[in-house]
């Protein structure tokens, strides 16, 4: 069950969470709030001067996977489409950025200000966004601030004659599964983690109900993978070598598949390959490997309680310590830290 937030037109904000209905200040109720001396926890972060333990999405991770998501599929050019004057959808264009090695021109942003869907029609909106959209390179890869707002880019897509996924690929974030197989087409998201917010804001408020102290410091949730869908489905290579060496990638990484098995399945000399490979994509097909099987090992320990022996081997590592190295390496958290965090409550 997913959590929604929305602003409201006089600058609160609707907060709901399955049976957890709330509207909130943007600033006097959550200082009333803090003044009460109630137990309280924040989920939203939307007014960080209040001073509330916060259990919250961790906007760095969740961008740093929709970049990795859409890199992968070949894309040179890359867009973020959020919410002006939103802090966590600003810090997830900054990390999206930061995760692509991108400078400040490199990242076509378009931006609506916070309150904008509501004072402005429906069909001016999305023509300026068309009117953006048709200034892009392409093909262009474009992450979505929030699934919210993904049908509104992909209406602005067909009124723009845009191909999605073949000219512009699309991935929101939420995993608001209802919202996005009913987009034309079906929007690939990134699972936020919002029900293990909600689990763990849970303990913490149960936590200092009893009198227990807390984490000083936010608790950051990571994501949870992506669901891909149709509006992602796609390699955007001309390269046909290149694009069958990613399909073999994608289909026997975790099967054992190294970088001289992809090359002896291909008629291309090793070094033109590898050549065309990282002129494509920016990286060698050994790294294309390893993505790949630490993707796999994601899903394992986020979705089921496998030991980390098993995760190994079926995501195609040699052994449980390779696994680690690597996903500390890339991740910055080991394997049993990354399932401690997908699997609070």
């Amino acid at each position: 069950m997913n959590a929604t937030r929305t602003r409201l037109p006089d600058g609160r904000w609707h907060f709901q969470h399955g049976p957890i209905d709330l509207v909130i200040g943007a600033d006097g109720d959550a200082r009333a709030v803090e003044a009460a001396g109630v137990p309280a926890v924040d989920v939203l972060g939307v007014v960080p001067s209040v001073q509330l333990p916060l259990v919250h999405v961790d906007d760095a991770m969740i961008a740093t996977l929709a970049a990795e998501h859409l890199a992968e599929r070949g894309f040179h050019h890359f867009g973020y489409f959020g919410i002006l004057g939103e802090n966590w959808s600003e810090r997830r264009r900054d990390c999206f950025r930061a995760a692509l090695r991108l400078g400040a021109r490199q990242l076509h942003v378009y931006e609506r200000p916070r309150g904008t869907m509501s004072r402005i029609p429906w069909e001016q909106q999305e023509d300026t966004l068309a009117r953006w959209l048709s200034g892009l390179p392409r093909p262009i890869g474009i992450m979505a601030c929030s699934d919210q707002v993904g049908p509104h880019l992909l209406e602005a897509c067909r009124r723009a004659g845009i191909e999605v996924p073949d000219e512009i690929a699309v991935v929101g974030v939420d995993k608001d599964e209802t919202l996005c197989e009913v987009c034309n087409p079906p929007l690939s998201s990134v699972n936020a983690g919002h029900q293990v917010v909600g689990y763990e804001a849970a303990r913490m408020l149960d936590a200092r109900m009893s009198g227990q102290p807390v984490a000083g410091r936010p608790v950051l949730v990571p994501p949870q993978g992506v669901m891909t869908r149709r509006s992602t489905d796609v390699l955007a290579t001309a390269d046909r070598q290149v694009a069958a060496a990613l399909r073999l990638i994608r289909e026997r990484a975790c099967q054992g598949l190294n970088a001289a098995g992809v090359i002896s399945l291909l008629p291309v000399s090793r070094s033109v390959l590898q050549r065309r490979f990282r002129k494509e994509l920016g990286r060698s097909i050994q790294d294309e490997i390893v993505q790949a099987r630490l993707n796999r090992a994601r899903e394992l320990l986020a979705k089921t309680d496998l030991p980390l022996v098993e995760v190994a081997e079926r995501s195609g590592f040699k052994h449980q310590e390779y696994l680690g190295a690597v996903f500390k390496a890339r991740t910055g958290q080991t394997p049993a830290q990354y399932r401690r965090g997908t699997s609070m409550g």
